[in-house]
């Protein structure tokens, strides 16, 4: 993406020749790495520590905060910077601050208004903490066993608009929460990037905080060129990513609309799509051998 804002799914994408040389693999986590169950199975740890053992530099980026991918970074050995909050902020994995954008606090209150006005649950993210006004609210249960440590409850969001990192909208009506991506990327136009992270989170955050944005300052610390670094992702969130890399792979779980901005598709996560992706896409090479790619919709094996 070259706007600082994440624009609609195009419809259609021009065939593109995938990278021949990949020197980094930068994952998505929910959806993609982990399973629906947050596992992180032993053929995706396996796969990953064959990347570096080929020398293939890992990392991942993720909507969620830098303390809630924390368990994931010992199994797959990471000593790379990451990313949280859509890349919102980059950190070592010591969770010191690289850089981060912070939303201002006029675009954070109205984010908060619309939501509410709309019947829709909010979560704010500041600093490391999670902050909720409904502890019975939806899905709150499933975060804290994803991010492993607990809401905040307050009564009022209003210290926290000068430090939010994310405004997540929380739904289980999967259709309210479509219309409010397209209606608040419309009213927050260039002073926010938003975009569904899953059909029930709906992550707004700074329009530098994206993950295309991220993946350049990623190619930057590392010294590799974009074109030489693969990603792979499930969600409208990760679309900023696939438009800046030299390989895209979208999950067999993503929507028609992500998996035909990718070049290629692997599996869902509940069938070790992730593992596949590298074992066959990255360190086997199919990459360079299919007639059919990802871009247009179709499948690629």
């Amino acid at each position: 993406m070259t706007s600082s804002t994440m624009s609609p799914l195009p419809s259609t994408r021009l065939p593109r020749i995938p990278s021949t040389k990949i020197s980094a693999v930068i994952s998505d986590v929910d959806g993609t790495l982990v399973t629906n169950d947050k596992t992180l199975t032993s053929r995706a740890q396996a796969a990953v520590a064959e990347l570096h053992a080929r020398g293939i530099m890992f990392s991942i980026i993720s909507s969620r905060p830098p303390r809630g991918v924390r368990m994931l970074l010992e199994p797959l050995a990471i000593t790379a910077p990451f990313g949280g909050f859509n890349g919102g902020v980059i950190v070592w994995p010591d969770l010191t601050i690289i850089s981060e954008h912070l939303l201002m606090s006029e675009v954070v209150r109205r984010a908060i208004e619309m939501l509410t006005a709309r019947g829709v649950d909010i979560w704010v993210f500041a600093g490391q903490d999670w902050l909720v006004r409904n502890p019975d609210g939806p899905c709150i249960g499933r975060e804290e066993r994803t991010v492993c440590f607990p809401p905040t409850v307050v009564a009022d969001f209003g210290p926290a608009l000068a430090t939010a990192g994310k405004i997540v909208g929380v739904s289980q009506d999967f259709v309210r929460l479509a219309r409010c991506e397209r209606e608040l990327r419309a009213a927050l136009a260039d002073q926010a990037s938003v975009a569904l992270s899953q059909p029930y989170y709906l992550d707004i955050t700074h329009p530098l905080a994206n993950k295309g944005v991220a993946l350049t300052q990623f190619a930057t610390l590392l010294g590799i060129p974009l074109a030489e670094i693969a990603v792979i992702g499930d969600g409208h969130n990760d679309v900023a990513m696939f438009e800046r890399a030299g390989l895209s792979i979208a999950m067999g779980n993503a929507s028609a609309e992500v998996q035909r901005v990718a070049d290629l598709v692997t599996d869902r996560n509940s069938e070790d799509g992730f593992a596949n992706a590298i074992e066959r896409f990255i360190l086997g090479g199919d990459r360079l051998k299919t007639d059919a790619l990802g871009r247009g919709g179709v499948r690629a094996w």
